[in-house]
């Protein structure tokens, strides 16, 4: 890199942007460990080009459409174990990780999106809208997300926050705040993400299918300090970036009513 080209100005985070990036990793029907080597490798690839969110697809450890295998408690402990090598992977890693995963919560299993970073899972976000019409079947494997507000779920030993209030956001990057959403959840009358737009996240992920980027304004944010988080890439294209950030988390006002 030249002398000029290491001038602040070129850094993309001096000018608000993060880098952002999707993924579709090949998968098997519910092959967990298989499915788990192809979200890390796509995440180390990631890391390489210096991305500071990469987001899977929906369901993406257990593969989608494998209809009552949910419920077998093989695969559900199988995920919760592919879960952990992410995590223990993600600290040698720069990007955020949006993973898509099934997870047990008081006897009732949600179709989650997991932030993990800098080797911890910060959060998970259940799905609040099931689709159940044509060949979708949701409702008769996975509880709505819909109303789940300032809880904590048990994954690994460890209790992370779970609900559709949160809102990562990075202390190093002040505009780097996002929130998330899936499938379905974007197509309501009032998405997840336009709660969380209103409490201070710059990018909403969601898609059908997966958890893409999508860009609405921001607002102050008015919520109550939890524990999340989210982070920066040191690379050479970002010059005066940070290595590391620490992790925090917020959620949203529970004075607002949730998607």
């Amino acid at each position: 890199m030249t002398e000029a080209k290491a001038h602040p100005f070129y850094a993309m985070h001096e000018h608000g942007f993060v880098r952002v990036a999707t993924s579709t990793p090949h998968v098997r029907t519910a092959d967990v460990a298989f499915n788990r080597d192809a979200v890390l490798a796509e995440a180390r690839r990631a890391h390489a080009a210096h991305v500071d969110l990469l987001v899977f697809p929906e369901l993406c450890l257990s593969s989608y459409a494998i209809d009552d295998l949910h419920l077998q408690g093989a695969m559900i402990a199988a995920v919760e174990a592919a879960i952990a090598d992410i995590v223990k992977a993600s600290a040698e890693l720069s990007p955020v990780l949006l993973v898509g995963a099934a997870l047990m919560h008081k006897g009732r299993l949600y179709n989650c999106a997991l932030a993990i970073a800098q080797g911890r899972l910060l959060g998970a976000v259940p799905k609040s809208y099931l689709p159940n019409y044509r060949e979708f079947y949701e409702k008769r494997w996975f509880a709505s997300g819909k109303g789940v507000r300032g809880q904590a779920i048990r994954v690994n030993g460890h209790d992370v926050p779970f609900g559709t209030d949160l809102v990562f956001a990075s202390e190093v990057l002040p505009h780097f705040r996002f929130c998330a959403e899936i499938c379905e959840d974007i197509w309501a009358a009032t998405p997840p993400s336009a709660l969380g737009a209103l409490a201070g996240a710059t990018m909403p992920p969601g898609a059908r299918k997966r958890l893409s980027a999508r860009l609405p304004s921001a607002t102050p944010r008015t919520a109550e300090t939890s524990a999340l988080f989210a982070r920066s890439a040191a690379s050479p294209s970002c010059p005066t970036a940070p290595k590391s950030s620490t992790p925090i988390a917020t959620r949203r006002s529970t004075s607002r009513s949730t998607g």
